[in-house]
Order: structure tokens, then sequence, then C-alpha cells
């Protein structure tokens, strides 16, 4: 067998790739296993979304290649809920571009602008696919830690030079997966600024702007002037509709990157399943009748995870959004995880594993209900 390419080597490991296996082992001698690794709550899509999926179905015309077109209703309705939602109009057909979930989208937005010699700038730690991308599309990424002193924002002001000289895409996620963190409008102006300043696309991760709870209403970055020149921004339908394995999302903003990115596809994939695509688009409108109840159940089991994380005595933030808390561990981080899933049969995330940035740190999903949170975080106690 031929040798495997230079840049399959520096690969970083997938994040908790053997847990499965563990898992099944446990499983198979017994153990109540609580998963909170992986951001796939155990929650059902709404039901207009199946009753789409299952028309869809039984039509012929459904089962035909999607393209880069694909779904033109799906298309029309993220333009609406875009205006809807955040008040930023987007040309359906020139803004535009589903995609086979965010992360297919994100990882090759850089085979459209990176290539050997050139930086992408990531948040650290951070979404698999900023670093992955760049070092399929032969580039080098730059990551920056996430500080609580600096908010977990990226701070911009010391970036080096020479990195920022030779950066190509900067990519962003607030509200932030794994951290929680989100980002004052004031910063985000900052960042358009920087971005224009240097000439970099800034690719925003908004994957999670509608888990958000009380009265925060996280903003899509296209509603800041300038944005629409430099950035595009990545959504999801996975989170907010508890629809992670069905695979749909969507990038908005600049027409140039749009187009470049379509062209990468171009070659990669024909589009999604147009049963799929009817499906997200009676998700998206089902928004007003639906996502609220979802956030709700979201809150609640956040609240539960919270408490009873504080009464096993560890510290704690509640997360103002997303479905994750992130919390200091007692010693290294991925030594507690081992124990959590081999002498507590509990899945949490290792900060360390979403980056060395995240050393010292752990994430927990929301994807059980109240009872099985609490439960799991008087087992985490144990540990302490």
């Amino acid at each position: 067998m031929t040798e495997l390419a230079s840049r399959f080597d520096s690969f970083p490991p997938y994040p908790l790739a053997d847990v499965p296996g563990i898992k099944r082992e446990l499983r198979a001698k017994g153990v109540d296993v609580i998963d909170l690794g992986a951001g796939d709550a155990d929650l059902a899509p709404p039901p207009r979304v199946i009753e789409a999926l299952r028309d869809a179905a039984g039509r012929p015309e459904m089962s035909r290649y999607a393209f880069q077109l694909g779904l033109p209703e799906f298309r029309e309705a993220i333009a609406a809920w875009m205006e809807r939602r955040f008040g930023t109009r987007v040309d359906p057909y020139g803004e535009v571009l589903p995609l086979i979930g965010s992360k297919e989208g994100i990882a090759h937005l850089a085979l459209a602008y990176v290539g050997a010699g050139d930086r992408t700038i990531a948040p650290d730690p951070g979404y698999a696919p900023y670093v992955g991308g760049t070092l399929l599309a032969g580039g080098t990424p730059y990551t920056v830690p996430l500080r609580p002193e600096n908010d977990f924002l990226v701070p911009l002001d010391e970036l080096p030079s020479d990195v920022v000289a030779r950066a190509k895409i900067l990519y962003l996620n607030y509200p932030n997966n794994p951290t929680a963190a989100v980002a004052p409008v004031e910063y985000l102006e900052r960042v358009v600024a920087f971005c224009h300043r240097h000439d970099i696309v800034l690719a925003y991760d908004n994957a999670y702007s509608e888990l958000a709870f009380e009265d925060y209403r996280p903003p899509s970055i296209l509603e800041l002037d300038g944005a629409r020149e430099v950035a595009v921004e990545f959504h999801s339908l996975s989170k907010t509709y508890n629809m992670t394995g069905w695979r749909i999302g969507w990038a908005a903003g600049n027409a140039s990157a749009i187009a470049a990115l379509q062209r990468v596809k171009s070659f990669v994939d024909t589009g999604i399943f147009l049963g799929v695509q009817a499906a997200g688009k009676a998700a998206l409108e089902s928004w007003d009748d639906w996502v609220p109840g979802n956030i709700e159940r979201f809150r609640v089991r956040r609240d539960a995870l919270v408490d009873a994380l504080r009464a096993g005595g560890f510290e704690v933030e509640s997360p103002r959004a997303t479905m994750y808390l992130w919390m200091r561990s007692p010693g290294d981080d991925d030594a507690f995880a081992r124990r959590a899933l081999l002498e507590e049969g509990v899945v949490v995330m290792p900060g360390s594993a979403l980056g060395d940035g995240g050393a010292g740190f752990l994430r927990l999903a929301l994807t059980q209900g109240p009872e099985r949170l609490a439960e799991a975080a008087t087992r985490l106690g144990r540990l302490r």
C-alpha cells in the first residue's frame, strides 16, 4: 500500500474517537452510561419536519440530484428567516448556499482561499473543521487560546503581525463551542473592521444562534455595517431543531465567497437530498411555534446540571447560550474524563481534546433529561 500523504500526519486526533468502543464495552457489562460528550441531544425534531420528509419521500422528483441549487423553496425560506430573525436581507440565490451540515461548508471554505504558505486564525479550543479544513487545503492554522481573562474572545490586538499578514481566513464562533462564551456587538464590530483592514475572510460559525436563554438574542454578523464585504456566516439546523443526523445547514453572506464555496462543492458533492431540504424549509417555518419550547427544555436542563454540579462541589457558571457547560477540571482534564467514564460511567469532553487551549477544562453537553444530568453530576462529585 502506498504511503499516506504528508498532510495526513498533521491531523490531530479527533476528539474522543475511542469513546464509542469503550461505551459499548461498558454497556455490555451492564454499566449505566450517561453520555454528556457529543452535542447530540436526545430530543425529537418538530413534527412538521418529520411530516415534510415523509411527504417528500413519496415524490419521485425529490429523489433526483439536488446539485448546488438545491430546492429553491429552501433557499427562499432561509432568506425569509434571516430577515425575520436578524433584520438582514440576503439574496437566496447569490448570497445563500445550502450545506450538508455547516461542518462540511466550514471545512471546504479553506479549499477556496488557502494554499501552501497561507495561514488561518482559529480559536483554541475550537471546532475541528477550522484546523482540519486548513490542513486539507495545504495551509497552516494559527490557533489562539481562549482564556477566561479575555472572556474567551480572540484577542485581535495580540495576534502576531506576520501571521496576520499571511492570514486568509479568521474563524470565529459565538455563541461559542465549547466555552459557551458570547461576544458583545462592540467586539464583533472590531472583528469586522480587523478583517477589512487586513483583507481576511471572516468565517462566522453561528450554529448556536438560537440556543440562547432568558432575554439574550445572539446577533448575525451580517447585521453589522461592512460585514457583508468580508464575512460568510454558517448556520445549522442540527442543534436548534434536534436534527444532528439530518445533515443540513447553510452559508450566507459575501456573494463572491458563496460562489467560491459553491464551486468547490460542485467537485465534492451533488447536494443535499431534496426531501431533507423540504424538511429544512418546514423547520424554519416552525420557528415561532416550536423553537421557544425547545429552548425552554434546554434551559431546564441547564439549571438542573448547574445546580447539581454546584451541590457536588464544582465551580460552574450558568451559560447564556449553547447546549454546553464549560468548567474547570479538578486536576488534569483528560485523566478526569477517563476516570469519569471508567469509574462512574459518565462521558464528558476533556477540554484538551478540543485543542491545547482547552487544557484544564471540561465540557458537559445538555444531551440528557434533568434527572439524568443531576445523576451524572452526583457521580462526578464522587471523583473530586
